[in-house]
């Protein structure tokens, strides 16, 4: 099947959230369960999200989150990620 998506030809479009095997962040398999960091376009598993959860400016960026996809940017790349070690 060959098409063009965002007018680049390719055989299939590829989604890098679906086609991830590994956390962004920690490297541990997805195979129980990913989902998006609300900071960035970080793919994550569930233990990581559990963590962004609690920092302490979380409602900030789902806030912001919610404030793009109002304005319609449903590709809104988030308010950016600071590791804390």
């Amino acid at each position: 099947m060959f098409g063009t998506w965002n007018g680049k030809e390719n055989s299939m479009y590829k989604d890098r959230f679906f086609d991830s095997l590994r956390c962004d962040r920690c490297g541990k398999s997805l195979e129980s369960g990913r989902i998006m960091s609300m900071y960035n376009d970080d793919v994550l598993c569930m233990a990581c999200k559990d963590k962004e959860m609690k920092k302490e400016n979380y409602n900030v960026a789902v806030q912001a989150d919610i404030d793009a996809i109002r304005k319609g940017d449903y590709n809104f790349k988030g308010i950016g990620y600071e590791s804390i070690h």
